[in-house]
């Protein structure tokens, strides 16, 4: 945001019948969004890797994206994460014991959430939307093991913005058939024929166990830093409608 850009925001703000703590809550959210992008912009674009916070090391999907970020890294990839325990921690911990970039984008939580050991550059956000649009924004491709409703809620909103043209496709991953398989089944048997979705729409993700798939993807997207792609592309309100 230029100091022209600046100046007319902060004058709408001032038209606008709003409380100091409705003002200091938009700074906040501001704020997340800057600090956010400012750190970011500087990596290579990489991978974003989803899945549950409560899976235990030992645990094979815990295992496999441990491998996953060690692969990601091996090949030269930036791997992201949303920074916390579980699958995120597993995939940070691959690439950090191979040597390579393990970005950690945390979240301020009651319970549950904390950076894990394996980052070599993290940053901690309060609100969830401002992590997941730096999560998308840093992302050349996106995997998601199983996971809860957290997993549930990035794999849909990555899907509806592609769906709708509001971000730039790009190569989507389920790991683990067993899992995914259900849903999958759901998507093409129930949304598609009733006519939820649009039949190219189930094109948008593929299911795999195999995960030298997932980085050949990797290492076929070029390789740009993020505030490159984000200064070149006319960037679009993910909340706008279509």
């Amino acid at each position: 945001m230029n100091r022209l850009e600046r100046s007319l925001w902060t004058r709408e703000i001032d038209k606008r019948d709003l409380s100091i703590e409705e003002i200091e809550r938009l700074m906040r959210y501001a704020d997340d969004l800057t600090k956010g992008r400012t750190q970011i912009r500087q990596h290579e674009e990489g991978v974003s890797i989803f899945g549950s916070a409560r899976t235990s090391e030992g645990d094979p999907d815990y295992e496999k994206a441990r491998e996953l970020g060690r692969k990601l890294a091996e090949a030269g990839q930036v791997v992201i994460t949303g920074g916390g325990g579980g699958i995120m921690e597993a995939g940070n911990r691959g690439a950090y014991e191979a040597g390579g970039v393990s970005i950690g984008l945390n979240i301020k939580l009651p319970f549950e959430q904390s950076l894990n050991q394996y980052t070599t550059d993290s940053l901690e956000f309060n609100y969830f939307f401002a992590r997941k649009v730096m999560l998308v924004d840093a992302a050349k491709v996106f995997v998601y093991f199983s996971g809860g409703f957290g997993t549930l809620d990035e794999f849909s909103e990555v899907m509806t913005l592609f769906q709708t043209n509001k971000a730039t496709k790009a190569p989507i991953f389920l790991v683990g058939s067993d899992y995914w398989g259900t849903f999958d089944k759901m998507v093409r048997e129930i949304m598609l024929p009733a006519g939820y979705i649009s039949p190219e729409d189930v094109d948008l993700y593929k299911i795999t166990d195999d995960l030298d798939e997932i980085v050949a993807a990797a290492k076929n997207m070029h390789g740009r830093k993020v505030g490159d792609v984000v200064d070149a592309r006319e960037y679009s309100d993910f909340s706008s409608p279509t």
